[in-house]
């Protein structure tokens, strides 16, 4: 069984300034769901910072999500993906591609490893794979619509810098 979440939305935005809007701006556009939380204090404010993605908590601490594998600016962002409930061996990666079509961007992210999260896990809630799969696809692509809009402001406040 090979246990991931692929999905993918076209934003009007060239690959770069998404890119730079989904690692730049991730505080910005990113939605914590209850279902999903990475640690029992959650919700706090993502970033990517020192080659990793880290949850900032209202406490003032910071639980690491995942390092960052790949970085190629507008193209692909590869990181690790883990809950604070996650034992040694279990994880997941989030493999996110930025790619050129008309009149803007698709974004794939595509979810992966979640085979080595048995399904009893708090993680999952116990739900049977499929349902788990569905609902955490739905949430990657409500973050993507947020991303979407992110994007769209930042591209539009660019095109508007040099207007008097």
């Amino acid at each position: 069984m090979n246990s991931r979440i692929l999905v993918a939305l076209r934003i009007a935005a060239p690959p770069e300034v998404v890119f730079d809007a989904f690692t730049d701006d991730i505080a910005l556009w990113w939605r914590p769901n209850a279902l999903f939380s990475f640690t029992p204090r959650s919700p706090g404010v993502m970033a990517f910072e020192d080659g990793r993605l880290v949850e900032r908590l209202p406490t003032g601490q910071v639980f690491e999500v995942g390092k960052v594998r790949v970085w190629e600016r507008g193209a692909r962002l590869v990181f690790g993906w883990r809950q604070a409930t996650f034992a040694p061996g279990m994880d997941t990666e989030v493999d996110v591609r930025f790619e050129a079509v008309e009149a803007g961007t698709r974004v794939t992210v595509e979810h992966r490893g979640w085979d080595s999260v048995p399904a009893p896990h708090v993680a999952r809630h116990s739900f049977p794979d499929g349902v788990f799969l569905q609902r955490h696809g739905e949430w990657w692509r409500a973050l993507l619509a947020g991303l979407a809009s992110r994007a769209n402001s930042v591209q539009l406040g660019a095109a508007g810098e040099g207007d008097p």
